[in-house]
């Protein structure tokens, strides 16, 4: 079969301030509880160099009220003074100033926490590694045992900050090996071997992490991330799941490998498990509705994307664009035929990004045209007028497709026609003009465009199997049509849509099991009318007339207007 054209769709080296601002952005007028304060009397003379230092850096001045802040400081022994002195040079990327202010800091607040997190994390992206290691260390000593698996992935953290690699790589090892009867040990040795490449030491301390303690999740994700096999992972999960089907992390990474797997039948499984946990889990209902979708069951992707809207909703602090949701939901109305439920969805959208606007706009011409409003979507599209030639070629596209759903065939082969003229490297704009070419009888065209898309883009499995069906349909030069789809399978060995076009041409070329066992196959992935028309088929001259009759009901009850529907019928003169 050939996949119609879709409606167009929406589509450090240096020290940073920022990296360290957790640890010296507090105001100066604050104090940590572990920072001593002197008692020193406020005069109108400290207050006045205080207010001139801070007035002198809003103005861009940082040098003298840095220094001034540190040398008042020094004299107060106050430890906000030099914490500030500290963010100003931070502020400056003044990274040697600010380390002198920190370690003034540490000086008058030696039990600051603060403090030595910011030296620490100075000190590290200033390579100054050995002053870092001594104190880091000491950390890790003095952690309480409750406390020192954080203490190390704390380390590490502060350890990802530094220029060389290679150094703080090793010495994270010499860190942490003291500790490597604990859990959290083995998985910072795991990743740091799986950081430099080592994915055999990698793999053996995530393993003995999971012996230290079998049900830890973490330990299954450290182990699957450094897996290479797929099927080793796969197996991994599966069996940890079977004895600890309450592992919720590991049941979300599972069900994300079956996805890239292509296991959307059993992935949306996983996550409806997750999501009967967390039923406002915004993550899972996106991934149901988007697995709903994939799997051509509409009504339910509508039901948990329209979830999601509602969760999303009563969300006031979560941040997420509900746009590609909302034009998702847009969709799926207008597939089911109404219109206005996807203009409802469609005015629901309000993004700042130009792309998602542009997107939105084409969608509302394309319902307009659906409505009967041809001449109103064509002025809309008219009147986008995008700098972007792919956005140009866009509206193209979206202004055939407008002619194409209004049945003015004609119309839109001419657009399309001008349209290759102008973007004649446009492989989607070439594409849709074959397929409109040969809906006018114009075969020799429609062949000479997909060969150039093929050119164009020789990876475009679309063009192959286009071109396939269409010599299949037509029932002329079989081994070419044959060839063809064999190729576009090679590129994209899922997809239904090839799978039924082998199915058809094997059905062409008389043999009927090869025909029966991708059609089959074909419908088992995609519910399609047109699938299913030419299994019915397939399935009537093999003498299976009652299987076939349910299977051209399912089609009429799908699309009742389906040309494939009509022609078979009126081939096989039968009646439903």
């Amino acid at each position: 079969m050939v996949q119609q054209p879709q409606p167009a769709s929406v589509p450090p080296a240096e020290v940073e301030p920022a990296a360290v601002a957790d640890e010296t952005s507090s105001p100066a007028v604050e104090a940590s509880d572990d920072e001593k304060l002197p008692n020193v009397a406020l005069t109108s003379d400290l207050l006045y160099k205080l207010m001139k230092a801070e007035l002198e850096y809003r103005e861009g001045k940082w040098e003298r009220p840095y220094a001034d802040l540190l040398d008042i400081a020094r004299q107060t022994r106050d430890p906000r003074l030099a914490r500030r002195a500290a963010e100003m040079a931070l502020g400056a990327t003044q990274p040697l100033e600010a380390m002198a202010a920190v370690r003034t800091w540490r000086e008058l607040a030696p039990d600051s926490e603060d403090a030595a997190r910011a030296y620490l994390g100075l000190a590290v992206m200033s390579d100054k590694l050995p002053e870092a290691e001594a104190i880091l260390k000491q950390r890790l000593a003095d952690a309480p045992i409750a406390e020192r698996g954080a203490a190390m992935f704390q380390a590490r953290q502060f350890l990802s900050r530094a220029k060389d690699k290679e150094a703080a790589s090793a010495m994270l090892e010499r860190l942490i090996t003291p500790y490597n009867n604990t859990v959290e040990a083995r998985i910072l040795l795991s990743q740091n071997a799986f950081s430099r490449g080592d994915k055999v030491r990698a793999e053996t301390e995530a393993r003995a992490a999971l012996a230290l303690k079998p049900d830890s999740e973490i330990s299954v994700l450290m182990l699957a991330q450094v897996m290479a096999d797929p099927a080793s992972v796969e197996t991994l999960f599966t069996s940890f799941l079977a004895t600890h089907p309450k592992a919720h992390e590991v049941r979300a990474a599972h069900a994300r490998l079956l996805v890239d797997q292509k296991e959307y039948a059993k992935a949306r499984e996983s996550f409806e498990r997750l999501l009967a946990e967390q039923p406002d889990n915004l993550g899972n209902l996106y991934a149901l509705g988007i697995l709903s979708m994939q799997l051509d069951e509409s009504e339910a992707a509508e039901k948990y994307l329209s979830r999601f809207i509602d969760v999303l909703g009563e969300s006031p602090d979560d941040e997420r664009d509900p746009s590609r949701v909302l034009l998702m939901l847009s969709q799926l109305a207008e597939q089911r035929d109404d219109l206005a439920a996807s203009r409802k969805w469609l005015d629901k959208i309000d993004s700042a990004d130009p792309a998602m606007t542009f997107g939105v706009q084409i969608k509302r011409a394309q319902l307009m045209g659906r409505t009967g409003d041809v001449a109103g979507a064509r002025k809309l599209l008219t009147g986008l007028a995008p700098a972007e030639k792919t956005e140009q070629a866009q509206v193209v596209l979206a202004e055939g497709q407008v002619l194409r759903d209004a049945g003015q065939f004609a119309n839109a082969y001419k657009v399309l026609e001008v349209g290759t003229r102008r973007f004649p490297d446009n492989p989607d704009l070439l594409y849709d003009f074959a397929l409109q070419a040969e809906k006018i009888g114009r075969v020799e065209v429609m062949e000479k465009a997909l060969r150039a898309v093929m050119a164009l883009a020789p990876d475009n499995h679309h063009a192959y199997n286009a071109l396939g069906y269409s010599l299949a349909e037509r029932n002329v030069r079989l081994d070419e049509a044959l060839a063809l789809i064999d190729k576009a399978m090679k590129m994209a060995p899922e997809d239904p849509f090839i799978m039924d076009s082998l199915g058809w041409v094997h059905y062409r070329m008389g043999n009927l099991d090869a025909a029966e066992l991708q059609l089959r196959k074909a419908y088992s992935l995609r519910n399609d009318a047109d699938i299913a028309v030419h299994l019915g088929e397939v399935l009537w001259r093999k003498g299976q007339q009652a299987e076939a009759r349910k299977l051209l009901r399912e089609a009429r009850a799908k699309d009742p207007k389906n040309d494939a529907l009509r022609n078979t019928l009126a081939r096989l003169q039968l009646k439903l």
